[in-house]
């Protein structure tokens, strides 16, 4: 794989959605240029994220107890419904070159879904994909959701992995719009608690092998570095 495009991946940890949305704007910029993608992963604070098209109309509770459980909400300019994001869930983030990479819309997806794919299957869960609703499915409950955003060929959001979260926040709300679906969990699945920081690694492995790239965890190339610590610093 020496010769694969080089991602650079960074884990940014616990950071809030507008924070994480102000570096995926920024590095999209910088990932426009052509010498590499980047890889986010992360966890949010408890939040509903509403999509531009719909999603008020999928929160069932009432404002004052997203008030009471600390939950935020945040319009954001992704594709999909209402999604709910925690604790517990791993977000994947990757700013991508799509022409770059020689993908399609429809491939990009396909490939964001075997990484969660991979992933589970590492830890002996067969997840499947369902043509109708873009995500991971295992039997009839949803694992991973998809949510995306191109920009001059450059996608930002991504997916995101329920590992141990908050269950009874996904009652507040009917995830992308879909009312005879449930969400189920690694944790869940497997009869004992995993926790975030288990399966980073095996989801990174997962990355770089369904999308063919060099994953550095570091960085190796200065002038990236460079322009990635300022569109960091600069925020």
């Amino acid at each position: 794989m020496n010769n694969a495009r080089l991602c650079l991946a960074y884990d940014l940890g616990t950071i809030g959605y507008q924070e994480a949305l102000q570096i995926q704007r920024r590095l999209v910029e910088i990932v426009f240029q052509g010498l590499f993608d980047v890889l986010l992963l992360l966890q949010h604070p408890p939040c509903l994220t509403i999509g531009r098209f719909r999603g008020s109309e999928d929160i069932v509770v009432p404002v004052e107890t997203l008030t009471e459980e600390g939950i935020a909400v945040f319009h954001t300019d992704r594709g999909g419904g209402v999604t709910y994001h925690g604790p517990g869930q791993l977000l994947g983030y990757p700013i991508l070159n799509l022409r770059k990479n020689r993908l399609g819309i429809r491939q990009y997806i396909w490939k964001l879904e075997e990484v969660s794919l991979k992933t589970l299957s590492d830890l002996g869960i067969y997840g499947r994909r369902i043509p109708k609703y873009p995500g991971v499915w295992v039997n009839e409950e949803k694992i991973c959701s998809i949510g995306l955003r191109i920009i001059q060929q450059v996608a930002m959001h991504g997916f995101a992995l329920n590992v141990n979260p908050d269950f009874r926040h996904f009652e507040f709300i009917r995830p992308c719009g879909i009312t005879d679906k449930k969400m189920t969990s690694i944790s869940k699945l497997l009869g004992y608690e995993v926790e975030v920081e288990d399966i980073k690694e095996s989801l990174l492995r997962a990355f770089s092998q369904a999308f063919g790239f060099r994953l550095n965890m570091e960085g190796e190339i200065k002038q990236s570095l460079a322009a990635l610590g300022a569109a960091l610093n600069g925020l």
